[in-house]
């Protein structure tokens, strides 16, 4: 274990205090995960999961746990407080598009106050050294070009997750200016904020509500068709570890006092590997021979994009970032994992992070 964990060049989380919330969700689950092989010390913070199963429930790693509401500042603060953490991963948020529109003011209390919340208990827990802000790719004002966004265009949302996002990460770039400065750190502070936006994440433990690869998986149990709405909407598909490799090596570079690394960061596949929601399908027929697919018509009222692609070419510069699971091999994982889950009772979380680790 200690020899692989200095070939993944993330050696630094060893021993390390990491705070973060979001933990039961599928990020989440996979973050406290892979630190815990990087042999970090976790606490989390997050609501009780909301699907059954959860990837939460089955690792069965609940220490330090605490299940408490991000809008709760009082106890937020105080867990953060008993635990002194160096770095802290914020993923809490409301997750859904559509549930974004049934409750929007939810949505908004949760990613913006609750961001306000975790940001305002950094400032109040002196051991925190660095900060990383988990945000979307749905952040741009997006014109559906075909050119990928880079990390300062123009930030927007059409539905009201997009936008919380958006208000997320003006909140956060406002709050380092106003008390996290830059150009005084070292001097009043010594907390670096970065942010983080990542594409469609796609891997094994996930049973949210409207993503393409748990409906396929939940149709195919129940022996019937998944229903493909958008089936021509392209995005930039990857798996979790690789897009937590991203938040790792930023906190990584935020721990290790570079100060030019706080700022916004893209991580997601290259442009070409972008693929449509029917493609997708095929990929994971291709593992898993009982999916299928039947499209139909959108009618719901709720805008889509039909295309986003980003641009990570900063973070593949700069924190040395790329994917090391093309978009295909993303897919056969995450299919595989719900395989082996379904079909032999057997949970792969941590042979995945061995073997992606290992690459």
């Amino acid at each position: 274990m200690e020899s692989m964990v200095d070939k993944v060049n993330l050696s630094i989380y060893k021993g390390k205090r990491v705070f973060i919330t979001g933990h039961t969700g599928f990020k989440g689950t996979w973050l406290t995960s892979v630190l815990t092989f990087l042999e970090a010390f976790t606490a989390g913070f997050s609501l009780n999961p909301c699907t059954d199963p959860s990837h939460f429930n089955l690792l069965g790693n609940k220490s330090n746990s605490t299940i408490s509401d991000i809008s709760n500042s009082a106890i937020l603060l105080e867990k953060m407080l008993q635990f002194q953490p160096e770095i802290v991963f914020h993923l809490a948020a409301q997750p859904l598009v559509r549930e974004s529109y049934l409750d929007p003011l939810n949505t908004y209390q949760t990613n913006v106050i609750g961001t306000l919340n975790l940001l305002e208990a950094v400032r109040k827990c002196t051991s925190v050294k660095a900060v990383v802000i988990i945000t979307t790719d749905k952040v741009y004002e997006n014109m559906e070009w075909i050119y990928p966004y880079r990390e300062n265009d123009k930030l927007g949302g059409y539905d009201m997750y997009s936008s919380s996002k958006a208000c997320t990460e003006i909140l956060t770039h406002s709050f380092q200016r106003s008390f996290f400065n830059l150009e005084k750190y070292k001097i009043t502070h010594q907390v670096l904020i970065a942010s983080a936006r990542a594409g469609n994440v796609i891997g094994g433990g996930d049973w949210s509500k409207d993503r393409l690869i748990p409906d396929l998986i939940k149709a195919t149990l129940s022996g019937e068709k998944t229903i493909i709405r958008n089936p021509l909407s392209i995005r930039p598909w990857q798996h979790v570890l690789d897009c937590l490799q991203g938040y790792l090596l930023l906190g990584k570079a935020l721990l290790e006092e570079k100060k030019e690394f706080a700022e916004a960061w893209n991580f997601s596949p290259h442009a070409f590997e972008s693929k449509t929601v029917q493609e997708v399908s095929d990929i994971a027929k291709k593992v898993w021979p009982s999916i299928e697919v039947e499209i139909e018509e959108n009618e719901a009222n709720h805008h889509e994009a039909g295309l986003l692609k980003l641009d990570s070419s900063k973070s593949i510069f700069h924190l040395n970032w790329n994917s090391k699971w093309n978009t295909q091999e993303a897919i056969e994982e995450t299919i595989l994992w719900y395989k082996k889950f379904y079909l032999e009772k057997e949970v792969i979380t941590e042979q995945q992070i061995v073997k992606f680790f290992n690459l």
